[in-house]
């Protein structure tokens, strides 16, 4: 009986010394290194990321932030050295990756990158991304690869209003508009009508004309197969885009997107069409307000029409120190996280539990943005990874910057319509 009785005692205490260790397992925070690659490396976007690690690190001070962050705007850089590394074996902790095709048609198809929906079920995520975005993280089977930060605009023509004021012209509806009326109109005072840089901002560019030209309709029938590449309809885009190019900097290739921001709070330029993080470049690096210090629009013929991508990270399989990881995608998924960092960086919270309705949080920029985010027709930027895969969207870099230089509209529209489709499966239906 007295064996019998201590077996049961010695049992007892192993559940319990079981349970102790497991507990202690669960609540033990990770440490070591944690190295986060990303390509914000200036203006609101730097200073939304700082923020964030800055708040991680009083978190987790046990934890080294290894901030491996490749400069080059929309990450065309930082992309190329991505690459090299994960295939090479060599992934870094987490990455930034848009939402859609250049997360889902890269890494999730190469196998490279770890499921998350426990993370999700765990953090009540389900209900707290909308489904659509959801369904732009996830494969076909229901696998949800990353976590998104933000919601961005990329359909956003910018100005000064008191310069526009000064010049006596408004805001251009549609293209025609500003080729026909807005254009000669700021050229005769001297003033460019449209600030433009480099290749990527190009690209921004004309998704923007093609969307104003298309309607939603007819652009998104450029990534599932219904549009022509080769039509009349595609030509009229063509040549819209000549035609607004004519109306920008000729230096617009040695110019980065934040350099043609800056044109147009010198007033050496009307207008910039990109992304909202401008709105944090205005806000952040310019101390200028919304509304009175700097103005907005939908991008000529896009009213109504919301170009949409989200900056996410997600977990690449053999990770180092995944621990790591995984709390800081906890962290960045929650709604205090996304209020950290989108007022500064210049875009929408991806988790509907942020504080949208906090003017102090979110100015008037982010309100009407928001406002139209959750009424407006939904599209993705070709630009930023949402609807065409990287094997288009890489080589289509070099179409608009062979464009540029020759206004050639038939090589251009040509040669796009053979690489959609030679590279996208519904095109080459």
């Amino acid at each position: 009986m007295r064996s019998s009785k201590w077996f049961i005692l010695v049992a007892a205490l192993a559940l319990m010394l079981g349970v102790f260790a497991l507990a202690s397992a669960q609540d033990a925070q990770p440490s070591g290194d944690l190295e986060i690659f990303s390509w914000w490396t200036g203006g609101g976007e730097e200073a939304g990321l700082n923020a964030l690690i800055e708040k991680f690190k009083e978190m987790y001070p046990d934890v080294n932030v290894i901030n491996s962050a490749v400069a080059g705007g929309s990450g065309v850089n930082a992309r190329a050295v991505l690459q090299t590394r994960m295939l090479g074996g060599d992934p870094p902790g987490t990455f930034q990756v848009h939402a859609g095709a250049e997360l889902n048609t890269l890494w999730v198809a190469a196998d490279k990158m770890e499921p998350l929906n426990d993370l999700y079920e765990q953090n009540g995520w389900m209900e707290q991304y909308p489904q659509g975005l959801l369904d732009l993280i996830s494969d076909d089977e229901g696998n949800i690869y990353s976590v998104p930060v933000n919601i961005h605009r990329s359909n956003v023509l910018w100005y000064i209003p008191a310069n526009l004021e000064e010049w006596g012209v408004t805001v251009p509806a549609t293209w025609d508009e500003f080729i026909n009326e807005t254009c000669p109109k700021l050229q005769e005072a001297g003033v460019t009508p449209l600030a433009v840089g480099e290749t990527w901002t190009q690209v921004h560019l004309w998704e923007n004309v093609a969307l104003g030209v298309l309607g939603p309709e007819k652009y998104n029938g450029l990534w599932d197969g219904t549009t022509d590449w080769a039509g009349e309809d595609m030509t009229q885009v063509w040549e819209t885009f000549g035609k607004v190019l004519d109306c920008a900097n000729e230096d617009m290739n040695a110019l980065t997107w934040q350099d043609a921001s800056r044109m147009v709070i010198e007033g050496k330029a009307a207008f910039n069409v990109m992304g909202d993080w401008a709105a944090g470049y205005f806000l952040v690096d310019n101390s200028l307000e919304p509304e009175t210090g700097f103005g907005w629009a939908p991008a000529p013929g896009t009213e109504g029409v919301f170009n949409m991508l989200s900056d996410t990270f997600g977990l690449p399989k053999d990770a180092p120190n995944r621990d790591a990881v995984v709390a800081w995608l906890s962290f960045l998924g929650s709604a205090e996280a996304q209020d950290i960092f989108n007022p500064l960086k210049g875009s929408l919270p991806a988790n509907t539990e942020a504080q949208i309705d906090d003017s102090e949080l979110y100015n008037a920029y982010f309100q009407n943005a928001y406002e139209d985010w959750t009424s407006n027709t939904i599209v993705g930027s070709l630009a930023h990874g949402a609807v065409a895969p990287q094997e288009f969207s890489s080589p289509f870099n070099d179409v608009i910057a062979g464009f540029q230089e020759s206004r050639d509209v038939a090589t251009a529209q040509a040669t796009a319509a053979e690489l959609a489709a030679t590279t996208m499966t519904a095109g080459s239906e």
